[in-house]
């Protein structure tokens, strides 16, 4: 085992200190190297950049007492007397060992944004002196009746059943992980059940929507082409939003002389690429090629009043929904199923990682269902 101090600067500026040690690495079964690592978060912190004697003393101080608390842990270790579920880390902060496990989430905007919001309700329902060891069932129970009963968003209403799911579901893999890291001798949290995912509505357009809306002038012509070419191909804003010409492929024909587009890109929510065939008149909506660095849709901006050029631009159209630009994806989901193609190769396009996802569509298939109503062969009434 190796035992490290290792710094982290987090997003309030200030720099982390924690112990790390590295138990070496193992092979996952897709033949990934995994290493393996436990932390120990000392609750010390440096001022990033110390400009006062005070600010530099404080550093220093801070410094030599993370060197003690390192050169203590390493005798532990050498001595046999280490163990994963000990007392130190039981005395590590629940606050202190989220704002780790959030931080380490930067990557991924959505992901550590929803951690972030999170984490206001779980810091306004611990006190600040919490550690695991004050941890148990109760505590967990507590948490999920504030946020049933007390949170409240920034506007003071209640919080939503999915948004109650998503901020317990962010603690509770705070809680799994302190479990895995030895932080918990105990995973409570499997004792505690969570909120259940509320179904929210997915507005869409229908087939004869979508024509009616292609064949309405828009004032934003750039938002026009991005809007129905992820109504044809179910690439999400942020997708199309960042969508360069170096992601669009020409590839010339296939054997029966049809032309053959793809796009290659990197999805920006789940980060994996994606190798999506589009049809030719989506292709046709990106217009002429420009240098490879170029966006696509230059010029596109998310803001509320292109929301409103939207909901205006469909008004026009003569449809009364309150369409959004992810809209355009519901669409695209709907209309392929309604027209014959299978759940797996819908849910493989959308870049879904569980077809779960993909299956809340096929509740909201209007022709397959008026096509059910008439199946049973008409009954001879007297």
């Amino acid at each position: 085992m190796k035992i490290h101090l290792r710094k982290k600067k987090l997003k309030s500026g200030s720099t982390s200190l924690y112990i790390e040690y590295y138990k070496g690495h193992k092979l996952t079964a897709e033949g990934k190297v995994k290493h393996i690592r436990d932390f120990e978060y000392l609750e010390l912190y440096l001022t990033t950049d110390p400009k006062t004697a005070a600010e530099k003393k404080k550093n220093r101080e801070n410094l030599e007492l993370a060197d003690q608390i390192l050169a203590i842990r390493k005798a532990e270790v050498y001595q046999g007397t280490y163990n994963i579920q000990n007392g130190h880390k039981e005395k590590t902060g629940l606050l202190d060992f989220y704002e780790q496990q959030k931080e380490e989430r930067y990557q991924t905007k959505g992901n550590y944004d929803n951690w972030d919001a999170a984490q206001k309700h779980i810091e306004a329902y611990c006190p600040k002196h919490i550690t695991f060891s004050d941890v148990d069932v109760d505590f967990i129970k507590g948490f999920k009746k504030y946020l049933d009963t007390v949170a409240v968003t920034k506007s003071e209403k209640k919080l939503s059943q999915n948004t109650k799911h998503t901020y317990f579901n962010k603690f509770k893999a705070c809680l799994n992980a302190a479990f895995d890291e030895g932080y918990l001798k105990e995973n409570l949290i499997k004792k505690v059940k969570g909120f259940t995912m509320g179904e929210s509505t997915r507005e869409y357009l229908t087939s004869d929507e979508l024509q009616k809306l292609s064949q309405t002038p828009c004032p934003n012509a750039i938002l026009k082409r991005a809007f129905l070419f992820s109504a044809l191909t179910g690439i999400r804003w942020s997708d199309v939003n960042k969508l360069k010409w170096s992601e669009v492929r020409d590839e010339g024909t296939d054997s029966l002389g049809d032309l053959i587009f793809r796009i290659v890109f990197q999805q920006k929510k789940t980060d994996g690429v994606e190798y999506l065939y589009i049809s030719q008149q989506a292709r046709e909506l990106l217009g002429e090629r420009k240098e490879p660095k170029d966006r696509v849709f230059k010029g596109l901006r998310y803001s509320a009043h292109m929301n409103m050029q939207l909901l205006r631009w469909c008004m026009f159209a003569g449809i009364n929904k309150h369409i959004t630009f992810h809209s355009a994806r519901h669409t695209n989901a709907v209309l392929l199923l309604e027209n014959g193609a299978d759940i797996y190769t819908v849910s493989k396009r959308l870049g879904h990682r569980e077809i779960r996802t993909t299956e809340i569509y096929a509740k909201i298939i209007d022709k397959k269902m008026k096509e059910a109503a008439y199946l049973i062969p008409k009954l001879n009434i007297n």
